[in-house]
């Protein structure tokens, strides 16, 4: 019996010692410890949802202290005081902010403060009640309804800007059509950047053609007096550009073949219209506007169609409208030429050349048309 009242006895002293370190450890981890400690309160004017007595006070992320007490505001019922013990030598000052921050792996509330100006002065006490900070108004908030605030700041932006919104997404819709229907132009005019800045290698198994200018013109009765200009002729759609067109009978394209003329059509046009006048003994035309000379006529020249059509046969098409304008802005003329010739899609050397042939045909007639009608 005394040998089972000592095991008793001694089994007793240990479960009273350990329990006596573990509040020792605890006293000394929070409130208690050896140093003294200051009370202050801090006020929230949001939910501190998640914060409990005895969650962490921390100063400039340094654990201070800890929460004492959590009350509500008799006062105002939107209002949470915070009663919190923290050490004596803790710098609080006017200036420190007060917040709410979410530590560790379980997004632990603590209090967060963080340090002011080394000049303000220490916070005073109001009566017997502990110094009062005053928190962020937004400290309460979690993540959640932050982000709850932002979407409603999105969805009110949204509503308020509803026409403005319609109105842009209808032009962009707009444009885009635009540009969808002119994208044969726009490759042209990309791919004429690149000539000119030196970018933009042409691919290795292409042709270069040049359009040759007729010199079998009829002798003029007479040269006409005056100076004419040729401006460069209006190309639009899949024709402005360097390609050499060649088409199947439902307007797409032949991807076998990758014949180039040497710039884009319309100046390729231009330069040989004026080499067939000067052909015809008409040395007086000129390309571009020139500095300081009169200019008594303009051809106009707007392309329709400059291609060879594969199906059913084969054949080179060409078709432009030419317009003689005077020098005081009155149309003294205007006809649509037209010629075909035969076309072998053997390669790409025999439908250049028959672009030529046809080219020539209506150059040939519109170069005898000019003279006659100037």
């Amino acid at each position: 019996m005394e040998i089972r009242a000592r095991y008793t006895l001694i089994g007793l002293f240990t479960v009273l010692a350990t329990a006596a370190a573990f509040a020792f450890v605890y006293w000394l981890n929070t409130s208690g410890g050896l140093g003294q400690h200051a009370l202050y309160r801090a006020r929230f004017e949001n939910s501190v949802s998640g914060l409990l007595k005895g969650s962490a006070v921390l100063f400039n992320g340094i654990r201070v202290g800890e929460v004492s007490e959590l009350r509500l505001n008799p006062e105002d019922p939107k209002q949470v005081i915070a009663v919190l013990t923290v050490e004596q030598q803790t710098p609080v000052r006017s200036d420190t902010k007060v917040g709410i921050d979410f530590q560790g792996l379980m997004g632990a509330p603590v209090v967060s403060l963080m340090g002011g100006s080394a000049a303000a002065r220490p916070i005073a006490a109001a009566g017997d009640e502990p110094p009062l900070l005053s928190a962020d108004p937004n400290a309460g908030q979690n993540i959640t309804e932050s982000a709850r605030v932002v979407l409603r700041h999105i969805d009110t932006v949204v509503s308020d800007n509803s026409e403005p919104l319609k109105a842009l997404i209808a032009n962009i819709n707009t444009f885009s059509g635009a540009l969808a229907r002119n994208t044969d132009r726009v490759d042209g005019i990309l791919s004429g950047l690149e000539r000119m800045t030196g970018g933009g290698a042409k691919k290795a198994s292409a042709h270069v053609f040049d359009l040759i200018a007729p010199r079998d013109i009829p002798p003029l009765a007479k040269i006409p007096e005056g100076q004419l200009l040729i401006p460069e002729p209006e190309i639009l759609g899949k024709l402005f550009n360097d390609e050499i067109q060649v088409r199947a009978a439902e307007g797409t394209p032949a991807a076998s073949f990758e014949a180039r003329w040497p710039d884009t059509l319309s100046r390729v046009m231009q330069a040989r219209l004026i080499q067939s006048f000067e052909n015809a003994n008409y040395l007086k035309t000129i390309g571009r506007q020139p500095e300081g000379l009169t200019v008594n006529y303009q051809l106009f020249i707007d392309v329709r169609s400059f291609q060879v059509s594969t199906s059913p046969n084969p054949v080179a098409e060409i078709q432009f409208s030419a317009k003689i304008v005077g020098d005081n802005g009155k149309i003294l003329g205007a006809k649509l030429f037209q010629a075909n010739a035969p076309a072998s899609i053997a390669d790409e050397a025999s439908i250049a050349a028959s672009l030529n042939e046809a080219f020539g045909k209506a150059v040939t007639e519109l170069v005898v048309w000019t003279c006659k009608t100037i």
